[in-house]
């Protein structure tokens, strides 16, 4: 079966576009949301990736209708191959059912993992020039000095459960951890 999806970001916008030209490619079956595409999940693409089968193709008009970044792309596109699935992009010619469109999926796929390589990079190297000009990092304790002082004792005396000492001073057990280890 070839199914069809659909999205227009607000109740206003018209789908009319996308439907007729996913008409015209040979959809037998629609799903349309009215989400933002930044939206984890939007419940017509849910309930299509529910019913989509081995042997099915799934159809949009254009990629950003369908996922959220190239990440989220690159997984919907897995899960698809993985449920022998093909895809097809109507705007930007991509067909996975074919050896091209599976060379293309692949470029996707090897751009979203340096994309998020370059993230990671970027991140290592801020946290390092952070913590050499002396940040430490990380949310700053909800005990003072003094609290974190009386904690120790009062755990140390075996008198409260961290439990009791967490209540006590309205904190997590792992404030409460985080405190006796200082």
């Amino acid at each position: 079966m070839i199914v069809g999806y659909a999205r227009v970001s607000t109740l206003e916008q018209n789908e009319r576009l996308q439907t007729d030209a996913l008409t015209k490619a040979g959809c037998e079956r629609l799903f349309t949301d009215h989400a933002s595409g930044a939206k984890a999940h939007r419940p017509e693409l849910d309930h299509l990736l529910d019913v989509i089968r081995d042997g099915d193709t799934l159809v949009v008009w254009k990629l950003d209708r369908l996922g959220r970044s190239v990440q989220n792309l690159v997984d919907l596109m897995s899960f698809l191959q993985s449920r022998g699935v093909g895809f097809k992009s109507l705007t930007e010619n991509m067909d996975t059912t074919t050896p091209g469109g599976v060379l293309i999926f692949n470029v996707f796929a090897a751009m979203a993992q340096f994309e998020r390589d370059l993230i990671r990079e970027r991140t290592n190297a801020g946290l390092q020039a952070a913590r050499a000009r002396g940040h430490k990092g990380g949310r700053p304790s909800k005990l003072d000095g003094k609290q974190r002082v009386r904690i120790r004792e009062l755990y140390r005396s075996r008198a409260l459960t961290v439990q009791e000492i967490a209540d006590q001073y309205h904190v997590s057990r792992k404030t409460i951890y985080n405190a006796i280890r200082e």
